[in-house]
């Protein structure tokens, strides 16, 4: 009873602190962010909005020249995406499985806050296939296309072979063209590679993403801390980015430091594999800024040492590595917005500039005030690289304190528009041209 009430005592403190504003002088945005100095506070800043529910008939504002529309809310915490090459979509409806082991108030106060936003319900595990079965930009066919996952989250489709990435290992399960579900029974499914999950297994997610020649696939692993405070023994393959070789299923680390990284992509005109990452939290309203960069073979990025290259964390007591050379992300995105999706444009039917670029969703900010994210935004790109700022595109899933939406994974379909998980709200919404 005595932890229950410090629990609660703690959440009303967090929850009515007075927080210094955001308005300062400073850009955390771009190729070139001017970064303020760290700051930290025993009791961490705390402002999330409560998740809610749609009202009948209200959606997100989309900027001028893009419609949107509801493609399908037959869902349970949607949070990732994937186009097959007939059209359809499938659905990863999931979420982070109830930790083994709780290390002490903070965790017991950080499940209280992810409840409010949303996150605290049973994971789905599952994937849904949706179908516009008369192509007028909804669809009216939802099955369950997998069942009893594990925290499913990636998928990419190789040949006849679909891999998902559950938060401990990649799968592979067969596939055929224009099935509504997956037969185990008749193909059973089989383990790739084991990815570490363990007692606390933060940041639970893993997205995958094929090579282009097919052979390999990388996956995303984020850390199991904020700066690894448990402990770097318990970071072992996390904060990184995995190759996985398809026919020796031998996995190595292609690139580390990389705090939480999620979506992940080819740049079409320049192949190279891009993803964005969701920095460190607790050393202020302005840092870290989540960023979106290149990422080559061999990068590090400086998780948990230093950020952006050469700042480093006052908080770690370790000393990094003389082998490891850190460098600076390429683009800033904000500090806490939590960006989370990324889907290039240029397959996409959207007129100039927004043809040439890519999407990047937000899933929005727990702990800053003015709140910073909770919504998806356009990088135009110019010599395959992004320029200038971002330009809000899908806005207002939050309305004064309620969250009627939080976005998630994006892809674009086979008609080139935009698809939206929206985990907080169940559905996925669609973006066209008008």
């Amino acid at each position: 009873m005595k932890k229950i009430i410090s629990i609660f005592v703690l959440g009303i403190l967090f929850a009515c602190q007075t927080i210094p504003s955001a308005d300062l002088p400073i850009s955390n945005v771009g190729k070139n962010p001017q970064l303020p100095e760290p700051s930290s506070s025993i009791i961490p800043t705390v402002n999330i909005a409560k998740a809610s529910q749609w009202p009948e008939g209200i959606k997100p504002k989309v900027k001028d020249s893009f419609m949107v529309n509801l493609y399908s809310k037959e869902l349970s915490h949607p949070r990732w995406l994937y186009v097959l090459p007939n059209g359809d979509v499938l659905v990863a409806q999931s979420n982070k499985q109830p930790p083994k082991k709780t290390q002490g108030l903070k965790d017991l106060i950080a499940r209280y806050i992810m409840k409010r936003a949303g996150a605290g319900n049973d994971s789905p595990d599952k994937i849904t296939l949706l179908r516009d079965e008369n192509d007028d930009g909804v669809a009216e066919l939802a099955s369950d296309f997998l069942t009893n996952l594990h925290s499913p989250f990636g998928m990419t489709l190789i040949g006849n072979d679909l891999y998902v990435a559950n938060t401990n290992a990649v799968m592979r399960f067969h596939y055929e063209l224009d099935a509504l579900k997956i037969d185990t029974k008749k193909h059973p499914p089989e383990k790739v590679v084991d990815l570490p999950e363990g007692e606390i297994n933060g940041h639970w997610t893993r997205n995958i993403v094929a090579s282009l020649d097919g052979t390999k696939i990388y996956v995303t692993v984020g850390s199991n801390s904020n700066i690894g405070e448990h402990g770097l023994d318990q970071e072992k393959d996390r904060a990184v980015i995995l190759e996985i070789d398809l026919k020796t299923k031998q996995k190595r680390i292609y690139a580390s430091g990389l705090r939480n990284p999620n979506g992940l992509a080819w740049q079409p005109s320049s192949a190279k594999l891009w993803t964005v990452v969701n920095e460190r939290d607790e050393l202020g309203n302005d840092l870290v800024p989540d960023y979106l960069t290149s990422v080559n073979d061999g990068d590090f990025f400086g998780w948990p040492y230093v950020y952006y290259k050469d700042h480093k964390d006052p908080r770690v007591k370790e000393s990094m590595p003389d082998n490891l050379k850190p460098r600076s992300p390429d683009y800033a995105l904000g500090a806490h917005v939590a960006a989370l999706g990324l889907a290039f444009s240029n397959t996409s039917q959207f007129k100039a500039p927004y043809n040439s670029g890519v999407f990047i969703s937000e899933h929005g900010s727990w702990n800053r005030k003015p709140r910073s994210g909770y919504k998806v935004v356009f990088i135009a790109f110019k010599n395959n690289e992004p320029q200038g700022l971002p330009i809000d595109i899908v806005t207002d899933f939050v309305i004064e304190d309620e969250a009627y939406g939080r976005p998630v994974g994006l892809a674009i379909d086979k008609k080139g528009n935009l698809l939206i998980a929206d985990d907080v709200g169940n559905r996925v919404w669609r973006i066209s041209s008008k």
